[in-house]
């Protein structure tokens, strides 16, 4: 039992060594070297646990979606009285909360889009999706402006949180909550319908 805890633990150590230097570096330029120097094992642990680089990237990318289910998970159970624009609302801030605390997610939305490396894990993709399911319940439920699509709205979305990740890096302050909150500002008034943009809000 104590040797596979230690086994997890060195497992776990590596995934975030690899997270940290796929976010820096990028996947093609990582090296087992630089990883296993940064968890503080050698270079035969990596090879023990992991058979290569790309099955590091691709346990980052599996963790990565791991916690992105979590928030939609959180914020669909909240149900915030079964709106789901309040539910997408919430689920942004969460997003950009993690994304500022977590490098595995980081990594894992990099390695999505690095060329080098052949991603399994459609990160953006799953963020679509899930956005674009809010946005369907929205228009059936009438809490879409006139003569906004859901499609369009999704896009939107998916501009503004594909946007922020990658100001995330080199321009910290875009990525606050005080600064989503004034582009929800904006944006609201265009989805949602008359008058209700300032209950999307989000206050607490």
């Amino acid at each position: 039992m104590v040797k596979q805890e230690r086994a997890a633990r060195t497992r776990e150590a590596l995934v975030l060594a690899a997270a940290e230097v796929f976010a820096e570096e990028g996947f093609a330029a990582a090296s087992i070297a630089a990883i296993s120097e940064r968890a503080g094992v050698t270079s035969g642990a990596v090879q023990f646990h992991f058979d290569g680089k790309p099955a590091l990237a691709r346990a980052v990318e599996a963790r990565a979606a791991r916690r992105l289910r979590r928030i939609a998970e959180a914020e669909g159970a909240g149900d915030r009285d079964g709106d789901p624009l309040l539910v997408l609302v919430d689920a942004t801030y969460a997003l950009l909360k993690l994304l500022a605390a977590d490098v595995v997610v980081r990594a894992g939305f990099a390695l999505g889009a690095d060329a080098a490396h052949r991603s399994r894990v459609d990160l953006r993709g799953q963020c679509r999706l899930w956005t674009q399911e809010l946005m369907d319940t929205a228009e059936r439920a009438g809490l879409l402006a006139e003569g906004v699509s859901p499609q369009d709205a999704t896009r939107v979305v998916v501009a503004i949180t594909s946007g922020l990740r990658e100001l995330l890096s080199v321009e910290p302050e875009w990525t606050s909550r005080q600064a989503l909150a004034r582009i929800w500002t904006v944006v609201l008034p265009g989805i949602a319908p008359d008058g209700k943009a300032v209950a999307y809000q989000k206050t607490d």
